[in-house]
């Protein structure tokens, strides 16, 4: 009987390691912009080797972009269609990509990019594996609609920036704030009831051990 259940265990742990990603609940294309000059469209999911990879569009006006963040588990991928992009990683000098040049941002560095150029920039791209990034650019969009601003509305952007800590990181955000402040306010969001707009949004994804 023990020789039994120990056979089970076996099973169900490797058939759950080897199952490809569930496909991802939205209707694409599915297109999001923030009011500061960005607008992202998530164009379609694919299956590349076992992991969801989005296929993206983004046009940002002229002076417009990210701050510098960190996607801890994807790479992501911009070409250049029109107009002209300057991206940089931490720690290294800004570098420009025009028309059908291609900057490739691997997982785990910081990085930021925006629009040098007099006219709108656009570019296609990738995003791999495609994790939360829809819910969470598409929340981190809303946000910065509500402020106004760069920076996201006080309780939703703690919310973000807490929970999905182990996803997505804003390095020059200070320690102090990063990791008092913004899980104190997350804690007061919740229990103030200010996050009931979220009740369907996913689990933060795990770690992989490989």
């Amino acid at each position: 009987m023990q020789q039994k259940r120990i056979n089970y265990i076996f099973v169900k742990f490797f058939s759950i390691k080897k199952k490809h990603p569930v496909k991802m609940k939205y209707n694409f294309p599915v297109t999001i912009e923030n009011g500061l000059g960005e607008t992202l469209v998530f164009k379609s999911c694919e299956i590349e080797d076992g992991e969801e990879k989005l296929i993206v569009e983004n046009s940002v006006k002229p002076g417009a972009g990210p701050i510098m963040h960190t996607h801890l588990m994807q790479d992501e991928e911009l070409t250049v269609v029109s107009g002209e992009m300057t991206y940089q990683v931490m720690g290294e000098d800004p570098k420009i990509a025009r028309k059908g040049d291609t900057a490739l941002f691997k997982r785990g560095v910081p990085h930021k990019f925006w629009n040098s150029g007099s006219t709108e920039l656009k570019c296609t791209g990738w995003i791999n594996p495609a994790n939360t990034i829809v819910f969470y650019l598409s929340a981190i969009f809303e946000a910065q609609k509500k402020s106004g601003k760069m920076q996201p509305e006080l309780f939703d952007g703690a919310y973000l920036i807490t929970r999905y800590k182990s996803e997505y990181d804003l390095p020059e955000l200070p320690f102090f704030v990063k990791n008092v402040i913004m899980p104190v306010v997350y804690f007061l969001g919740k229990v103030s009831g200010k996050y009931s707009h979220f009740k369907d949004a996913p689990d933060p994804t795990k770690k992989r051990i490989v």
